[in-house]
């Protein structure tokens, strides 16, 4: 894909193969720098002010929430992280949480985005979880995606294993069979979109991935780092907070029940999929939110401590 097509022509193709009725929301793309001066780049999905901000997770962009944005049938916004999508890359090369909900809260403040849900899966997840943590005023209630602080490099094993691969790919199709080895979507033609939505080819026509992370080599931050101090702030949350487990992903029963513990007022639900849930099972997911934003956005009580689904 160039700068230059329409990068949403894969919306009504999307909501054809998972089956989501209604209409397909306008897209447009826009960008704002952040508090550092960094340009970026997102995407409203319908009109008028969001009810969800999504966040994606490591090495993938704010297209991955596509058919989770159809299936919703409520404005969004998805924001390409730092250093991820159209974004701007960091000389520095952070793209720690922290690092990242800083930026991404900056945006929200510049768009004058008023309290709402915030979804996050992987590293957007994390980002999601200390923006609830430190703005509580601008966050309705939290979804996080296959994701928790007790999350360790060895879970996260297979994302590092596949950015430690080949940096240029003679074709986007060599990319897709790279991808598909690792499991990873849930057929070829929906891998075959998100590798032409992230990916670029350089002036000598190799293909290469637009995120910094796949450009790096050796020089790339490790994934899975110790991200235990997150949890002070998911522990002291009085908002409606779902994690949602892809079956086939990085969370183990026993992180589940441990986010269930800690978290209060948390609940969760397993989908059947893979790491990367927004992908596998948008509507499923869709559902999911659904749900939390009807919870998030009335004087219902919150769900019972370590309720599952």
């Amino acid at each position: 894909m160039s700068d230059t097509e329409d990068e949403f022509r894969f919306l009504v193709e999307e909501a054809e193969e998972f089956g989501i009725s209604g209409p397909v929301p306008a897209a447009r793309r826009d960008a704002l720098p952040d508090g550092d001066g960094r340009d970026v780049s997102f995407i409203r999905y319908g009109t008028g002010g969001p009810a969800v901000t999504f966040l994606h997770g490591a090495a993938l962009n704010a297209h991955t929430w596509d058919a989770t944005a159809v299936a919703l049938h409520e404005p969004a916004l998805a924001i390409d992280l730092p250093g991820h999508g159209l974004s701007q890359w960091r000389d520095d090369v952070d793209y720690r949480p922290d690092t990242v909900a800083a930026s991404v809260f900056d945006i929200l403040e510049r768009l004058g985005v008023g309290p709402h849900v915030l979804v996050g899966q992987s590293l957007g997840g994390l980002a999601a979880a200390m923006i609830a943590a430190k703005h509580p005023g601008a966050v309705r209630g939290l979804v996080v995606v296959d994701i928790t602080p007790g999350v360790t490099a060895t879970d996260a094993a297979m994302i590092e294993s596949f950015l430690s691969g080949p940096s240029d790919f003679g074709s986007r199709d060599e990319i897709v069979d790279y991808a598909r080895s690792f499991g990873i979507g849930v057929s070829r033609r929906s891998v075959a979109r998100g590798v032409e939505l992230n990916t670029r080819v350089r002036d000598d026509g190799r293909v290469v991935f637009r995120h910094h992370l796949g450009n790096l080599g050796e020089d790339r931050p490790q994934l899975g780092r110790d991200y235990s101090a997150i949890w002070s702030g998911l522990e002291s949350l009085t908002i409606p907070v779902l994690l949602v487990r892809g079956s086939r992903g990085f969370l183990t029963d026993e992180l589940v029940d441990e986010f269930l513990r800690r978290v209060p007022g948390s609940s969760s639900v397993t989908l059947e999929a893979g790491h990367n849930v927004q992908e596998d099972a948008p509507v499923a997911l869709a559902e999911a939110i659904r749900g939390l934003i009807s919870t998030a956005g009335s004087d219902q009580p919150r769900p019972e401590d370590g309720s599952r689904a």
